[in-house]
């Protein structure tokens, strides 16, 4: 288990791997030591083949306000190095986190904000609690959005309404987050994290080396031709069959009962 005074904590409960940013007296903005730390652990998420689905939450009283603007306030000439140095492993992480065959689920609470909302929309799941409240902010900083929250917010709710999000950087509620199709499912604020884990054990008891294919499949399906994309489905469901996981789960049909899956 990491140390409780690092800014992304990393810990396993079983086959679930839990990210928690963890820096709450700055409701968990980002700096360049949290971006590195959060590459660092999805990297080691990634690499160990044991892990089944992950976890990110944040710590104190919310998920993640966005960048860390006193880092750019300190030395306003290096902003731009300041920026690389905060986006560059960021950017990494969630290209990581897409290319993992575990299932990511973002946990969210209180304040959604910039690279924090960027994050949660790049998770596979969204689970929020009913008092998130979502911003694309950097319009109102004079900046531009990071962490795919230009790829996958219009993905996510279309164009138009993207548009009105990251202009306007007006607030969201959960409720709206749920209709809009950010987030899976809201809850209590209370009820967040026994749902996230109860969830979190769900995906990590299915097929994950299926969940993979389908997560590849799903992505890039926006860029593929129907050709491409058919051709992609039948290779996928090649290797699949070629799996311990897909002759338990068709024995598991034929004998009417659930599935024993091993992620392999």
């Amino acid at each position: 288990m990491s140390n409780e005074s690092e800014p992304v904590r990393l810990d396993r409960a079983g086959a679930v791997a839990r990210l928690h940013l963890n820096r709450p007296q700055v409701l968990n903005a980002i700096d360049e030591a949290t971006a590195a730390a959060f590459l660092e652990a999805c990297r080691t998420v990634a690499a160990d083949g044991t892990v089944r689905a992950v976890v990110i939450t944040g710590e104190g009283r919310g998920f993640m306000a966005g960048g860390d603007l006193a880092r750019f306030r300190a030395d306003p000439a290096r902003g731009p190095e300041t920026a690389g140095a905060i986006i560059g492993p960021l950017h990494a992480a969630i290209e990581v986190m897409a290319a993992m065959r575990a299932p990511v689920l973002a946990a969210v609470h209180g304040p959604v904000a910039g690279a924090g909302m960027s994050l949660a929309m790049a998770a596979d799941l969204c689970i929020a609690a009913d008092d998130a409240r979502f911003t694309l902010a950097y319009a109102r900083i004079g900046a531009t959005p990071d962490g795919s929250g230009t790829y996958h917010l219009p993905r996510l709710v279309g164009l138009r309404k993207a548009m009105e999000l990251a202009l306007l950087a007006d607030t969201i509620d959960a409720g709206e987050a749920l209709a809009l199709g950010l987030v899976n499912r809201v809850v209590p604020a209370a009820a967040l994290a026994g749902e996230a884990a109860a969830l979190a054990e769900r995906l990590a008891a299915g097929p994950t080396a299926a969940f993979g294919r389908i997560k590849d499949l799903l992505r890039r399906s926006w860029t593929a031709t129907l050709p491409d994309q058919l051709a992609a489905e039948e290779e996928a469901f090649r290797a699949s069959a070629a799996t311990a996981d897909f002759r338990e789960g068709v024995d598991a049909f034929f004998a009417r009962r659930g599935a024993d899956f091993h992620g392999r």
